[in-house]
């Protein structure tokens, strides 16, 4: 790293201003975090290289396994209480029970895997995290 101090200018606070939230909606709702219109992703969970219409470059996100974790965390908070609530009030056959929460439990998890990882996706963008700064640190390595 660079020992050298930095020097403020106006041109230094003049960068893009980017909102946490918004970027967090467009990419839950699949769209490009910086302008909401472009694909984001081009499969199920592979992120396209780039946006289509402003050109912002996807390939420095690292969304890693924090979108599985958030899922679970999720859809644990939904099922477990709902399940707490249906045991300790009806006496329901074991069977009809896994019948039951398995499927919830699954097609909750595959339909919020993809939203939140966009979301993911906009908040490391909107915070400059990764490759998504326009001036990386120096002696990092590109990705």
């Amino acid at each position: 790293m660079s020992t050298a101090p930095k020097i403020w200018t106006r041109e230094t606070g003049l960068v893009e201003k980017r909102d946490v939230w918004s970027a967090m909606k467009r990419g839950f709702r699949g769209r490009c975090p910086r302008c909401g219109e472009g694909k984001l992703f081009r499969a199920f969970l592979k992120t396209a290289d780039n946006c289509a219409k402003c050109g912002l470059d996807f390939t420095p996100h690292r969304a890693d396994d924090l979108p599985a974790y958030l899922v679970i965390v999720i859809v644990g908070h939904i099922v477990v209480p709902a399940i707490l609530w249906i045991e300790t009030n009806y006496t329901t056959p074991v069977w009809l029970s896994f019948a039951a929460y398995l499927p919830f439990t699954f097609f909750a998890s595959l339909g919020l895997l993809q939203p939140v990882k966009g979301a993911v996706v906009g908040l490391q963008w909107a915070l400059r995290m990764h490759g998504f700064d326009e001036n990386p640190p120096d002696g990092i390595p590109p990705v």
